[in-house]
Formats: C-alpha cells, structure tokens, sequence
C-alpha cells in the first residue's frame, strides 16, 4: 500500500479491501452461523488495524473489535472502525451490511468511508467522492431497522406521514440517505462511534445533515464511546426531525 495515499483515499481504500476480505470469508463456505461472522469480523480487524499501524503510526485507533486503551483520549486523530457493522446481515448472506473507516479530528468526522460489498460489483461512499443527493420522493422515506424498529422512529414517522423502509445495519441505513434510496435515518436505540462515525462523516461531505437526534453535534474520541442515537437526513428536513423528536407523540403540530 503506498504511504503517499492521503487520509480520505487511505480511508476509502481500508474499507473496500476489508469488504473484500469478508467477502472472501462467507464465499469460502468454511464457516456459518454465528462462526462466520466472528471469523469475518476478526480477520477485517486485524487487516485494518495493522494497516493503520503500518500507515499513521501517530494516530489513535478506536475499534469495534479491539480492546479500548485511554491511550487514544490524548491524540487529536482517531481512527474510529468497524470491521463489520451488521453481522447479522452478513451471516444470513444479505446484502445491508457494510464496512466503516472513519477519522476524527478534534472530535469531529472529517473523514470517512462506508463500503457496502454486498451490492452489485461492491460500492464505497466516501468523503472524498461527493455527488449530488437524487431528489427526494413526495413522501418522507425513513430507514428503520427490519428486526426491531425504535419506538421514537415510528411515533416521528406517523407524525411526519413518512414511509419505512426496513433494512439492516447502521451503515447501509445511512448511506440509503446519501443514495437517495431514503430520505431519513433516525436511530434512538443505543449505538457506539464505530456506528456512525463514518456513515456521518461521509454524509455530512454530500451535504446532508447530521446529528444528535436533539440537533446536538456528533463529537468523537470521548472516554465512553457510546452514543445512542443518530439522525442523518436531508438538510431541509433538520430542523422539523429535531423538533419531532423532542416531541415525538404531537400528531397535530405542523412545524
């Protein structure tokens, strides 16, 4: 791998090649179950963490699948990955599940990668790879998860009138957004930063809007990395999703 590769190629270039190893794990036919994904998810994380030694040797590293360290709280770039997000997804041979390379700077995504190898000759959206948001349909589309929907997702859609769009992981869900496929996704349900670092930092590089579900702003690297919710959308539909969620059961207010 060439050092020269700047920070969104590197990114873009990790996740794609861990979608292909994962790839390469469920095809063999060697494992299943519950033993495919751990096999899966193990194998990307070692290949993404020894990159990222091997390439930014000065920057934190915050994983999924590694053991967390408080030596990441002292450096101001933080890789923040997840090998495998939507292990489910993977295991039942579907194709919502996705690869996450992220860095935060400060605290902020700046940078990051989805991989979605799953999909047709494999995609990866990414910061450094912007295209125009495909209009929005007449009706709000809002991605929820196909096995267990938050409850504050559905009372804001039957607010809004929106249509659900059941899928998997947190990834795919996101990046549905950034490809049009929807137009919301708002998840309540508990989440870590390898959820949504780098589903935020690729949507917020395509224009969209990304946050809290309070409109508070996603801040990364913190010494407990979970952080339960996330709402990614189109930026004219912010501001009526935040107020929404504040008030998640008033069918009858027209913000």
């Amino acid at each position: 791998m060439s050092a020269a590769l700047d920070d969104a190629a590197l990114a873009a270039h990790l996740a794609e090649y861990a979608g292909r190893i994962l790839l390469t794990v469920r095809d063999s036919g060697l494992f299943e179950g519950k033993a495919l994904g751990k096999t899966g998810d193990q194998l990307a994380n070692q290949f993404l963490i020894r990159a990222l030694r091997e390439q930014r040797p000065d920057d934190g590293i915050l994983s999924e699948e590694s053991k967390d360290t408080p030596e990441r709280l002292s450096k101001r770039r933080v890789w923040i990955v997840d090998p495998l997000d939507g292990t489910r997804e993977y295991g039942e041979g579907r194709s919502d599940w996705a690869v996450h390379v992220a860095l935060a700077v400060g605290g902020e995504p700046v940078i990051g990668a989805v991989a979605l190898p799953g999909l047709e000759g494999g995609v990866v959206l990414a910061t450094d790879r912007a295209s125009p948001i495909p209009d929005a349909a007449p009706r709000p589309r809002l991605a929820v998860s196909r096995t267990r929907p938050a409850g504050e997702a559905l009372a804001v859609a039957e607010q809004l009138g929106a249509e659900l769009v059941p899928m998997g992981s947190a990834g795919a869900k996101a990046m549905a957004v950034v490809r049009g496929e929807v137009d919301i996704y708002l998840h309540s349900g508990g989440q870590y930063e390898w959820d949504s670092a780098a589903p935020a930092a690729v949507a917020l590089a395509h224009g969209l809007h990304a946050s809290r579900i309070d409109g508070a702003p996603l801040r990364y690297n913190q010494r407990d990395p979970a952080m339960p919710d996330l709402l990614i959308c189109r930026k004219e539909m912010a501001d009526r999703l935040v107020a929404a969620c504040r008030n998640p059961n008033d069918k009858g207010r027209d913000e």
